[in-house]
Formats: structure tokens, C-alpha cells, sequence
């Protein structure tokens, strides 16, 4: 999505690709909080498909974030750091990848 590539964090690299996105699964729902596990979990369920290596590598990175700054990113009540900002967060942004199960 016109990041840069980035080289893949250590434990990335030691690990298979399905092994990864799994740990990258599993710690997408699995934040702490129902708000934050729909809507981080639901951006990872939506999108991670089409992710290439530069891509996973920011969402490991954000992943390592606090639920309420990712949450406050994503709802534009506060500003998104540079490391974070560009077409993964302005996507994250939209909201409209968040299926709440009723």
C-alpha cells in the first residue's frame, strides 16, 4: 500500500508466514478490551490478505501500541504519530471493515 519496505522484526523472521499471521491473528483479538479486540481484530480479519511485507511489519509495530491510542488514532481524537501515519491508518480510519456480531 506505497510503504516502504521494511525488514521483517526478528521474531517475524524466524518464523513461517502462517505461523505469523496466526501470532498476528491471535494478538489482533486479543487486546484487552471488546472495543478494541472488534476493531483491531476486524481491520486484521478484513485486510491482512492483501498485506505485503512493509504492511505487516507496521501492524506488528502497532500491535505493540496501546488499545487507547490505536483507538483514539483510528477515531481522530488524537493526532497519529509519523511511524504510523499514511494509507494503513487512513484506511484503519474508515471504521467500516467492524462487524459486531448481534
Amino acid at each position: 500500500m506505497g510503504l516502504p519496505p521494511s525488514p521483517p522484526s526478528p521474531t517475524a523472521a524466524r518464523m513461517s508466514m502462517d505461523d505469523r499471521l496466526k501470532r498476528l491473528k491471535f494478538r489482533a483479538w486479543h487486546r484487552g478490551t471488546r472495543e478494541a479486540d472488534y476493531m483491531i481484530g476486524c481491520f486484521f480479519d478484513r485486510f491482512h490478505a492483501t498485506w505485503g511485507e512493509a504492511e505487516l511489519a507496521w501492524f506488528e509495530a502497532l500491535l505493540e501500541e496501546e488499545d487507547v491510542d490505536i483507538l483514539g488514532w483510528a477515531l481522530g481524537t488524537i493526532s497519529v504519530p509519523r511511524e504510523f501515519d499514511g494509507a494503513l491508518m487512513a484506511r484503519m480510519k474508515l471504521l467500516d471493515y467492524v462487524d459486531i456480531p448481534r
